[in-house]
């Protein structure tokens, strides 16, 4: 079976995208089973390179076809569009646009099945809103430019993967939010992600929304009977292997231990907090419902240190070995690309 294609974009050309990508495929990605392909500026990668001090040569390609996959070596669909004078930790229109166009060519890819997954350096919403591009983030346009109507979050570390039903808004916003239909599609999406990347059978815990799940109506209004259990029963009789509604207060201890392979949680905090005691730097934010995987760096632009070299790749290393582990292993990527890179044009 082919090593799976990742589509690595390059993200905002003025952050610390450029930087942290050369230095991940310098470093502890080179060892990773995928073949790489950056989507971005060619000429911007060499300047990172030169920047961080890596022995890495950036071989710039027009098709997914040119690509050679060397050791030592990152082919780069060059889509150009970044002045060579652009500078370094300031908000740039240029650069949101490139940011946009960056996104827009993987995700043709994948669309096409050319890359297998997508991974995404950081971009910066006022350059991207500055470009003309009104979204909040690179899920909102992923959804938009798939035509996806509704995702989910997943966070995964190297021990935990957890996938949530509400994610950024209040806690009692969350409890009304939460509802039978909109749990049950979160516990499928994250089946399927799974059992795409090839987890046999995945083991499915999904946590209650009160203390103890509700201990059999000791605690909260019936919230877990109206809302929890109709949804685990409804993917139980499809087959799916899920339990609960469990308590959180024990069930990611028992994720973490083995006895799971994912965790639905039913709010941002009971599902963030779990992963970010295992380590900040091992969280990776995956968008699960699009029709590609797509994963994420878990940090910002960070335009105070852009340009340095002192950016840390271990997020951007991380979120490559998920994007890896999650891609599909029955896609083989045809490699006559009809994208092409044309200067600054989007692919």
């Amino acid at each position: 079976m082919s090593e799976p294609v990742v589509a690595i974009t390059m993200g905002d050309a003025a952050g610390v995208g450029p930087e942290v990508i050369v230095k991940a495929l310098a470093g502890a990605a080179a060892k990773l089973p995928f073949r790489p392909l950056v989507v971005g500026d060619a000429a911007r990668l060499e300047k990172a390179v030169a920047l961080c001090g890596v022995e890495l040569r950036i071989n710039p390609v027009r098709s997914v076809s040119e690509a050679t996959w060397q050791a030592g070596q990152v082919d780069c669909l060059d889509l150009g569009g970044i002045p060579a004078d652009l500078p370094f930790g300031q908000l740039s229109p240029v650069a949101g646009e490139g940011a946009y166009r960056f996104i827009e060519a993987a995700t043709e890819l994948a669309a096409e099945r050319q890359v297998d997954a997508v991974c995404t350096a950081p971009l910066n919403k006022e350059a991207l809103h500055a470009a003309g591009h009104r979204y909040p983030g690179h899920t909102e346009l992923l959804a938009k430019l798939t035509g996806t109507p509704e995702v989910s979050m997943l966070l995964s570390a190297p021990q935990l993967r957890v996938i949530h039903v509400t994610t950024h808004i209040g806690l009692v916003d969350a409890v009304a939010k939460i509802e039978p239909g909109l749990v049950e599609r979160t516990i499928r999406r994250g089946h399927a992600t799974l059992a795409a990347s090839g987890v046999a059978a995945p083991r499915i815990a999904v946590c209650g929304i009160n203390p103890h799940a509700g201990e059999n109506g000791l605690f909260g209004h019936g919230e877990e009977e109206d809302k929890v259990v109709p949804a685990i029963a409804a993917v139980r009789a499809d087959g799916v292997d899920a339990q609960g509604p469990l308590p959180a207060d024990t069930v990611f201890f028992r994720a973490v231990r083995g006895d799971f392979d994912l965790v639905v949680a039913m709010y941002h905090d009971q599902g963030h907090g779990p992963v970010k005691v295992l380590g900040l730097d091992a969280g990776v934010n995956i968008t699960v419902g699009l029709p590609v995987i797509r994963t994420s760096v878990d940090h910002g632009t960070a335009f105070d240190i852009a340009g340095t070299g002192r950016a840390d790749e271990a997020s951007m290393v991380e979120a490559l070995r998920q994007a890896v582990e999650l891609a599909p292993r029955h896609a083989t990527p045809e490699h006559g690309s009809t994208a092409t890179a044309t200067g600054s044009e989007t692919a």
